[in-house]
């Protein structure tokens, strides 16, 4: 067995006292390793400890209630979950969410900040890294760091047609933010303007 597998025999004797690779006594007391056996420690794969499993939250977000109907978010969220088995990741906590990638003000997003402040997972799982955010992503993974919480994403490239659209939801939401400041801020200082032509309008009157 020491020559098959490429070891010293008291290497096979510390196997046998840690139980890695146990073999038949003889009534002579003497070690005889079954092939089997030996075929079998091989080729499997040793198991992670409980104690070394990688903590991870998953966090899964459509911009729409359409995408989320037409059941995007709930395939998202599989794929995710599948990856994490592959890779044998303890999930500690899923997160499904409708909302825009443009906006920080998400309930679910805000909750997976909370379980990153508190140090209970190691890695935060997503399909793309715009799921988290569509811009200023290098401030978000400096949050994430300060408390050794890593990003890892599933895909690096979105090839999925939803997501182009989304990316063009996400960009009118934006300008159609802008626009409204803009013209309310046009509306007030017209206010403004109306009401000092209405006050002196006054005082013209009464002089």
């Amino acid at each position: 067995a020491a020559d098959m597998l490429g070891v010293h025999v008291d290497t096979l004797r510390e196997w046998d006292a840690e139980d890695k690779l146990v073999p038949v006594k003889t009534l002579g007391n003497h070690r005889r390793y079954r092939l089997e056996d030996i075929e079998a420690f091989c080729t499997d794969k040793p198991k992670k400890p409980k104690s070394a499993l990688v903590r991870v939250a998953t966090y899964a977000r459509v911009s729409s209630h359409e995408q989320k109907t037409k059941g995007d978010l709930e395939r998202q969220a599989g794929r995710i979950l599948t990856y994490c088995a592959e890779k044998q990741y303890h999930v500690i906590k899923s997160y499904d969410e409708v909302g825009s990638g443009m906006s920080d003000n998400r309930a679910k997003l805000k909750q997976l900040f909370v379980l990153v402040s508190e140090r209970k997972i190691d890695k935060v799982i997503v399909e793309h890294k715009d799921r988290l955010t569509r811009f200023n992503f290098r401030f978000l993974q400096d949050f994430f760091d300060a408390f050794d919480v890593e990003i890892e994403w599933v895909s690096e490239t979105m090839t999925n047609k939803s997501y182009e659209q989304e990316l063009v939801e996400d960009m009118l939401t934006l300008m159609s933010s802008f626009s409204n400041k803009i013209y309310g801020k046009r509306s007030a200082e017209n206010r403004k303007k109306k009401k000092e032509l209405e006050a002196k309008a006054k005082e013209i009157q009464s002089a």
